[in-house]
């Protein structure tokens, strides 16, 4: 895109009551947002939805001085700037109809990957919350799934600090400029974060964090992902607003478990309970859930030396080794296990690397 072109986008999403849905009806009308500028008021006003208040905004020239200041801030910063047509915009994202016209990015972030999730969840992240969020992050490692979270206090800068551990690409969702952090406690990561992914936002270099940036952010969370996660919430918090976003987008919840005493198991109990969310209780859940092929990843999954069993699985693993190739009912017959609850063990053992399916829902240990 040339700077003239984001010039005049950026004057458009500047004119007061010009939305994102707004601002895509008028381009998708005159085809870009010099011509909406140049075109008489009497033929804006024919487009549907444009009233008289916007048609007076329309007139309001700071919007090209607004427009040159952030323009300057982008060059100078070297921010990266993804139009909602251009092929570098996330994918998925492109499919709501609220999604930004633009999104800001700095890092080195690629939204090619097929497997992006978001983890969300409570400022107050428990130890049951850690616990949980390292198993599950590891498991899916060898996956090489992109971890999307909001940068915030709790599970988000848990998720981003796991997904760097296990050398996965990140991303911060930012409720603010690119000039700035939130919280700044934060900064340290930043660099880090950079080298395998980065951070992303709607957000000028004029807006600050404030309340409702938080929900906007929220949107695009849920909306750049697969399937959306929630670690721990309590009754009533942020992430439960990008599980209803996510659901309204028709994308996979879940939320992991807790006991009906703890506070920041409220949450994701009731969006268990209200059919919001699938249980998740491990990364073979989810896994199954999305129907993601571990055989055509780029990652191998590599059996590794000594890995540990749980008891079930060691079972498996002990019939497999004696038997050689089995179909998956005869393994559940044979061990003594529901179908239902042998895909998920299975599918666990194929994350260690211990076993591996075969045509025919066959299964043989390696």
């Amino acid at each position: 895109m040339s700077d003239q072109e984001l010039f005049y986008l950026l004057a458009l999403l500047k004119v007061e009551g010009v939305g994102d849905v707004m601002a895509k009806k008028l381009l998708a009308h005159f085809g870009n947002a010099e011509t909406i500028f140049k075109t008489k008021i009497n033929q804006i006003a024919a487009v549907d939805g444009v009233g008289s208040a916007l048609l007076k905004n329309m007139k309001d020239k700071s919007v090209f001085e607004k427009a040159e200041r952030e323009l300057e801030f982008i060059k100078t910063s070297a921010v990266h700037v993804s139009f909602f047509q251009d092929a570098d915009y996330p994918e998925r994202l492109k499919h709501c109809f609220d999604a930004p016209v633009l999104i800001f990015s700095a890092g080195n972030i690629n939204f090619k990957n097929r497997k992006i999730i978001s983890i969300v969840g409570t400022r107050q992240i428990t130890s049951y919350g850690t616990e949980f969020c390292r198993s599950f992050i590891e498991d899916l490692a060898p996956l090489d799934p992109v971890i999307v979270s909001g940068f915030a206090y709790g599970v988000d800068i848990v998720a981003h600090q796991l997904a760097m551990e296990n050398n996965l690409q990140t991303i911060g969702v930012l409720a603010h400029g690119l000039n700035q952090i939130y919280p700044k406690t934060h900064k340290k990561y930043i660099a880090k974060m950079e080298e395998n992914g980065g951070f992303i936002t709607e957000f000028w270099s004029s807006s600050n964090p404030d309340r409702e940036n938080f929900v906007r952010r929220n949107r695009i969370v849920a909306g750049i992902s697969e399937a959306t996660i929630v670690i721990e919430s309590a009754d009533r918090g942020g992430s439960l607003i990008t599980a209803n976003i996510a659901n309204d987008y028709n994308r996979d919840v879940f939320a992991v478990p807790g006991r009906s005493t703890d506070v920041y198991s409220m949450g994701c109990n009731n969006l268990i309970k209200t059919q919001k969310a699938n249980m998740l209780t491990s990364a073979a859940d989810l896994v199954y859930m999305l129907n993601w092929d571990i055989q055509s990843t780029g990652k191998a999954v590599q059996k590794q030396l000594f890995v540990e069993l749980e008891t079930e699985e060691q079972k498996i693993y002990d019939f497999l080794l004696k038997n050689g190739r089995e179909l998956l009912d005869t393994i559940a017959l044979t061990c003594d296990f529901p179908i239902y609850k042998i895909s998920g063990i299975l599918i666990n053992m194929e994350l260690k690397g211990v076993v591996r399916p075969l045509p025919g829902k066959l299964f043989e240990a390696i």
